[in-house]
């Protein structure tokens, strides 16, 4: 199991932080998702999913992921 942390843009309310969390759990792999307004620590299986799908299915959502730079 890895856990990755995604800083996301636009959210600012508990119903986007369910909406984000239904997404990610959603994807095969994922084990846990903890999302709070501006971010998702995830723990998922590298066999099974990566950072893009989990990336994807917040863009998804309707959210922006941040990348450090």
């Amino acid at each position: 199991m890895r856990e990755s942390t995604f800083r996301i843009e636009g959210m600012n309310c508990q119903h986007c932080v369910m909406a984000v969390k239904k997404a990610v759990e959603a994807l095969q792999g994922v084990e846990s998702a903890q999302v709070e307004i501006g971010k998702a620590d995830v723990k998922y299986d590298e066999g099974k999913t990566g950072p893009s799908e989990i990336e994807r299915a917040i863009t998804d959502a309707g959210y922006k992921v941040v990348k450090d730079v």
